[in-house]
């Protein structure tokens, strides 16, 4: 299953990419706990216990393989480019069902609501930390 989606970030893209990270959401995901095991492997318990690997960051990129065991497992895209002074930041989730748990499909039908979501949470957290 993939989704793909984008969101409005109010920083430029160099900036925006940080919300991003697993330290960056802190500011604006509610419950979001990342554990290090590592600098490029950490583990959250945000919805469900759900391992993480950094597989790539650029100044503008970030690139995650998650597994959440007996779930899904895939990987997660966030690109971000310039819009104006804000930031574009597409987001791609391509996931494999490891179990019946998965349910991709509510994942893919909600999935731009969460979009959405995040959008709204981060543009409160920016507008609070100026």
């Amino acid at each position: 299953m993939n989704c793909q989606g984008a969101l409005t970030v109010p920083l430029a893209p160099a900036e925006a990419v940080h919300l991003f990270t697993p330290e960056g959401e802190r500011a604006w995901a509610p419950g979001w706990d990342p554990a290090h095991a590592s600098e490029t492997v950490f583990t959250t318990d945000h919805h469900a216990h759900t391992i993480w690997v950094i597989t790539d960051e650029t100044t503008t990129t970030r690139r995650y393989v998650c597994v959440t065991p007996g779930v899904h497992a895939g990987t997660v895209e966030v690109r971000c480019e310039a819009d104006g002074e804000q930031t574009r930041a597409h987001v791609t989730y391509d996931l494999a069902a490891l179990g019946p748990e998965a349910d991709l499909e509510a994942f893919a039908a909600r999935y731009d609501a969460m979009l959405a979501e995040w959008e709204r949470l981060i543009a409160e957290a920016c507008a609070t930390s100026r």
